[in-house]
């Protein structure tokens, strides 16, 4: 594998050659990049530049947590976050912003130095920061809620701060897109306002 010192050219790059810090998720054994990968390889951003959330997604996030935190039974509900990483088989790990799982569910047992094995209930996620440069790219969000439901995930719901969109997806149901000032329903009758 190729150091950020040794790489000139991102387009002669193969995958082998680019470093593992630049991946972001694993699915179907496939890397995906980091946006913005391509300008660290190219010695135009760094590593920090790519990983990092913008004022207005740490804000969604934060209100998320206030909401959670104020909203649902503790003694029932367990929310994580931090990009918690989802294994969810042989070759595919997935993260999340915020993974809220029932805590009959996810145990102190659920608990190490690995990544969760065991579905959330809800997945929220506010945009995505994985490379959607090439046309396979394009039907990421799809994908992977549907990779997520498939697992057990309940809901999945993505927050996209550039059209102030929601997507609303559950297993053997239409997936919804709202505009984000209507109201949302996380769990048990609490709503998003």
């Amino acid at each position: 594998m190729l150091t950020k010192e040794e790489v000139t050219d991102v387009e002669n790059v193969t995958e082998t050659e680019i470093p593992e810090s630049l991946i972001y998720e694993v699915m179907d054994s496939q890397p995906l990049y980091y946006r913005g990968y391509k300008e660290v390889l190219n010695k135009k951003k760094s590593l920090d530049d790519i990983m990092g959330s913008s004022t207005l997604q740490s804000f969604i996030i934060s209100y998320l947590l206030r909401f959670i935190f104020r909203n649902l039974n503790e003694q029932k509900y367990i929310s994580l976050t931090n990009e918690l990483d989802l294994h969810l088989g042989e070759g595919t790990n997935l993260s999340g912003d915020v993974n809220i799982f029932d805590r009959s569910v996810f145990t102190a047992a659920n608990v190490h130095n690995k990544y969760s094995d065991v579905a959330p209930n809800i997945v929220l996620e506010v945009d995505t920061k994985i490379d959607i440069s090439k046309d396979k790219d394009l039907d990421y969000l799809h994908i992977k809620s549907q990779i997520l439901l498939n697992f057990g995930v309940e809901k999945v719901i993505w927050i996209f701060t550039a059209s102030r969109k929601v997507m609303i997806a559950r297993k053997d149901t239409d997936w919804i897109t709202k505009d984000w000032n209507q109201d949302i329903e996380l769990l048990d009758g609490h709503f998003l306002t």
